[in-house]
């Protein structure tokens, strides 16, 4: 008979939220007041963010962890709580499902003015699907338009809506300010901090009491589940994992399970433990622990590490099914491995520059390592895959890391992946949940009609504000948040959560312009865009480099119009009358790279380099693009 023990020395714990409601800005606090840093050390804020694009954004991608050891004022042996930091976009759901699969409990972080979110709602089903015990910390309680009862009340209706029992919602409060580094059980008033304390003391207490110890089986044969990996320049393949029972050495000889079920024997080259944010060297790691094995080359996310003498595989981590896919190929445009598109940009060949199918390919393939919530798969083109992810951001995130790294891609507009149940296509749908100022509520209706959403929810808070909540198809949703931002003035904010799958919706018709299309190559000329401005609006400035096909603009029309925007002023000897009236240009809208993948139609496609992303037709040739028109037309 087994018995079951316990190590009250460790704890583990998830930190879940909604994008920007400070989970990264606590963990920071956390570190810190645990004496994780030196007191002449020099920290940046939001240091768990230490990837580029995280900190640019402003949003967490990677779900990470960190170990603070803490001292209980009681003065009994310190205590390591290990903390998951967790993306709060669900676009990054692989991360959260991952994170959750390490821990014994969650932190649910609320902001203190805007209450529960969709990705609060999407990061707490997962938390109490697994049976996960939770503390409520409602954070920036000193924000001037802070509203605490109602954020908890909302809080118990979202359990009560996601079918919590009676247990789960019997959770503690914690009231803080993050950014302060301040926690408390009692509620402080609206847009104050907590008085009553001068530290994050009570939450760490509240951790303890809640958060269940890790408990094993004595004497269990090892099992230990790989929940993330990394690599590193010395030690190659880091695998992450958590030990469930039995004991891990530095050296030894274990049994991995691999993903289909063969078992083969390797020895644990290097053990490694998490020390605040630095890994440090071990001899051992037991029940509970979260710690890096390296020694393992080909070794998988969902993976288990058993006993030799008794392999016994852990059950997989499963991830909820993509819903967004584009298609990611080599660049195939004539200016393919140039460097800048200014004046003379023909001469400036760049070295170095990823343009190859084969090292494409080897680059999704090393993406597919780390990332569980993507999926690549082959078309009929050789130097072309499908990419398949959880939202339109995921797959921007992926393609501008490429970017970064020196790869020219060709980028498909983005589609929805979907299912055929009982014969009939069903594509996904999405929850989405949208604040905006009383005047535009109209607007936002008008907007999402067109789209195909229907209303589920409304409510009204009486301070000018408006909370709606639609069902609309993830198609939808893709070029939606430019044209809500420019209807709402900038004020609205929108955030989606995908919802499910119902039948198909029919046709959507999101985009009413045309484009504006250059009809032959050269360098723009300031002459040529004064004369096409009235047209609709450029994307371009003068002395960019152009080729047949294109886009330049956006059309005010909605069919496509092919113009020669390289065309220069003819010189004459004589003078004319209006020589010295000066033509001013309008400044072009410069898209993003997520801008450009929404304007996208489906004839069009987007070309990323690192110096630059252009839009332009899959069919460069404009006669080709007229008869292929004419044949749709007439069928």
């Amino acid at each position: 008979m087994a018995v079951t023990a316990t190590r009250h020395d460790i704890r583990n714990v998830a930190i879940v939220a909604h994008v920007d409601h400070g989970k990264t800005t606590l963990v920071d606090a956390m570190l810190k007041q645990a004496g994780a840093f030196a007191a002449h050390q020099q920290v940046d804020d939001r240091v768990m963010d230490s990837n580029d694009l995280e900190r640019e954004k402003g949003i967490t991608i990677l779900a990470k962890n960190t170990a603070v050891k803490y001292h209980p004022k009681d003065g009994g042996e310190p205590i390591t709580i290990n903390i998951i930091d967790t993306p709060g976009h669900a676009d990054f759901g692989g991360e959260v499902e991952r994170g959750l699969s390490m821990v014994d409990g969650v932190v649910l972080l609320v902001d203190a003015s805007e209450g529960p979110l969709p990705q609060t709602r999407f990061v707490l089903r997962k938390a109490l699907s697994a049976r996960l015990p939770v503390i409520l910390c409602i954070n920036k309680t000193d924000r001037p338009d802070s509203r605490i009862d109602e954020v908890v009340n909302e809080t118990y209706d979202l359990f009560l809506d996601l079918d919590a029992d009676e247990e789960q919602i019997e959770f503690p409060i914690v009231y803080a300010c993050a950014r302060d580094g301040i926690a408390s059980l009692t509620k402080p008033e609206n847009g104050t901090v907590p008085t009553d304390s001068d530290s994050l003391e009570p939450f760490f207490s509240a951790i303890l009491d809640t958060i269940p110890a890790p408990s094993y089986e004595e004497d269990g044969p090892l099992q230990a589940h790989v929940t993330n990996l990394d690599a590193d320049n010395f030690l190659g393949r880091i695998a992450l994992l958590r030990v469930e029972q039995g004991e891990l050495r530095k050296g030894q000889t274990v049994a991995w399970i691999k993903r289909d079920g063969s078992v083969s024997n390797v020895r644990i080259s290097e053990l490694l433990m998490t020390e605040a944010l630095t890994r440090k060297p071990a001899e051992v790691a037991g029940p509970g622990d979260i710690c890096a094995v390296a020694g393992i080359p080909d070794i998988m996310i969902g993976e288990t590490l058993a006993d030799p003498e008794n392999p016994v595989a852990l059950p997989l981590i499963t991830v909820d099914e993509p819903a967004i896919s584009m298609t990611i190929g080599t660049n195939t445009s004539p200016l393919v491995g140039r460097g800048a598109t200014g004046k003379g940009a023909s001469t400036s060949v760049v070295k170095d520059r990823k343009v190859t199918a084969r090292l494409v390919k080897d680059r999704l393939e090393r993406e597919l390592v780390g990332n569980v919530s993507l999926r690549v798969l082959p078309t009929e083109r050789p130097d072309a895959w499908e990419v398949q992810g959880r939202g339109e951001l995921a797959l921007a995130i992926l393609v501008e890391t490429m970017r970064r790294e020196g790869f020219e891609l060709t980028i498909g507009k983005p589609q929805v992946v979907t299912k055929d149940v009982d014969g009939k296509v069903h594509e996904p749908i999405e929850r989405i949940t949208i604040d905006v100022p009383e005047e535009h509520m109209g607007a936002v209706t008008q907007l999402m009609g067109t789209r195909k959403g229907r209303m589920d929810n409304m409510s009204n808070h009486g301070s000018g504000w408006v909370r709606m909540e639609f069902i609309v198809p993830s198609r939808g949703l893709i070029g939606f948040r430019t044209e809500f931002l420019t209807n709402t003035r900038g004020t609205g904010i929108a955030h989606s959560i995908h919802e499910g799958h119902e039948p198909w919706f029919g046709e959507l018709k999101t985009r009413n312009n045309g484009s504006l299309v250059a009809d032959r190559s050269g360098a723009v000329t300031a002459f040529a865009m004064t004369n096409l401005q009235e047209r609709g609006v450029l994307f371009i400035e003068p002395g960019t480099e152009v080729y047949e096909g294109m886009i330049v603009g956006e059309n005010s029309r909605a069919d496509d119009m092919d113009v020669n925007i390289t065309k220069e002023k003819k010189l004459t000897n004589m003078r004319s009358s209006t020589a010295d009236v000066s033509e001013s240009i309008i400044p072009p809208r410069k898209l993003s790279l997520e801008q450009s993948l929404e304007f996208c139609r489906d004839d069009e496609c987007v070309e990323v380099t690192p110096e630059a992303v252009r839009i332009r037709k899959v069919n460069l040739d404009a006669r080709e693009r007229a008869r292929a028109a004419s044949r749709a037309k007439h069928g």
